[in-house]
């Protein structure tokens, strides 16, 4: 026997529960059936290669087939990639990764649909969703917090969903100016070798800051707000002695500042801006790892509640899933040396 699971208020989609634990999620509207399947069918087999359960897709019916929790799961996934295109018109492979992060599923059930909405950062080229638990507390904190202080592994989305954030209050006018900045700090090269004049020697270590801003909005624009002053991006060095009024300012890799520079940096805080300082622990460049003042910052300023502190792991690492074994190896090791 089959049960059918149908939102009265939903024509587009049906959920059928058949035999050997089977389900059956049938799509109806054509553009959102292929928006969700991929071409050449790429999202299904994606999440059919991580999940493990067999995925067919005939007609309008995607069938899953495997133990009862794998389908579950990738039911769950498949309607959140269904929200994912509705509200963006397209699904990346970040998205399929994250439709199978069981913790998001539930707690995106859970909530109504305004909470949902108001996690929304829209952008001119997508619409950007935190992946975890994790993101959603720290966008919230991006939200309502002056300063925000986020350490963790790469690919957790710090600089990315801080930059979002960022952008779209530039553009809703609550703020006037985007700061970027990083420490100049080499990663085992020297400045010094490089070609050009110092704009040019300084621009690669910028370079994830600029790819975050061309994935939000389009380059030529990104362009002219950059040679308007509205987004400013500059080492470290260049903020001391400045004071940031209605602006929302990002110290990234801040791993690689010491305590003396994260000072600087909060203490340019000026009326209706937002200050933002993000760090991995883990991947300290500079050649005394002591001097690192991150850790030492958050432990000095955690007592303060106006200050919103978020600390992310390797379960909130939302790259491709080989990425979250190897920071997670690397974070066992070094658990195991210590």
């Amino acid at each position: 026997m089959k049960i059918i699971k149908q939102n009265k208020n939903n024509k587009e989609v049906s959920i059928t529960y058949g035999e050997n634990n089977s389900i059956h999620v049938n799509i109806f509207n054509n553009r959102m059936l292929m928006g969700v399947v991929g071409s050449f069918d790429s999202n299904l087999k994606e999440l059919e290669k991580i999940s493990g359960s067999k995925i067919y897709f005939r007609g309008n019916s995607i069938a899953i087939k495997g133990d009862k929790h794998s389908n579950e799961k990738v039911k769950d996934a498949i309607e959140y990639l269904i929200n994912r295109f509705r509200s963006d018109q397209k699904i990346d492979k970040n998205d399929i990764i994250t439709s199978l992060n069981i913790d998001m599923i539930q707690d995106t059930k859970n909530q109504s649909t305004v909470q949902s909405l108001e996690e929304v950062i829209k952008t001119p080229k997508r619409s950007v969703m935190p992946r975890s638990k994790k993101q959603k507390e720290y966008v919230r904190s991006l939200k309502t917090n002056q300063i925000v202080m986020s350490l963790g592994p790469a690919g957790t989305g710090k600089t990315y969903l801080a930059v979002a954030v960022a952008l779209s209050m530039l553009l809703e006018k609550k703020v006037e100016r985007i700061i970027l900045s990083r420490p100049a700090v080499e990663a085992g090269e020297k400045l010094g070798f490089l070609p050009g004049d110092m704009k040019e020697k300084i621009d690669p270590y910028l370079r994830p800051l600029y790819d975050s801003l061309y994935d939000l909005l389009d380059y030529d624009k990104i362009q002219r707000k950059i040679e308007s002053g509205a987004i400013e991006i500059a080492p470290l060095a260049f903020m001391r002695g400045r004071t940031l009024k209605n602006s929302f300012a990002i110290l990234d890799e801040a791993q690689n500042a010491t305590e003396t520079q994260i000072k600087m940096f909060l203490t340019r805080i000026g009326e209706n801006s937002k200050l933002v300082v993000n760090g991995d622990p883990s991947q300290v460049d500079l050649p005394n790892k002591n001097q690192s003042g991150l850790i030492k910052s958050q432990n000095i300023l955690k007592h303060i509640k106006e200050i919103a502190i978020i600390n992310f792991d390797h379960k909130d690492v939302m790259r491709h899933p080989l990425v979250t074994k190897i920071v997670e190896a690397y974070q066992k090791n070094n658990n195991d040396n210590s």
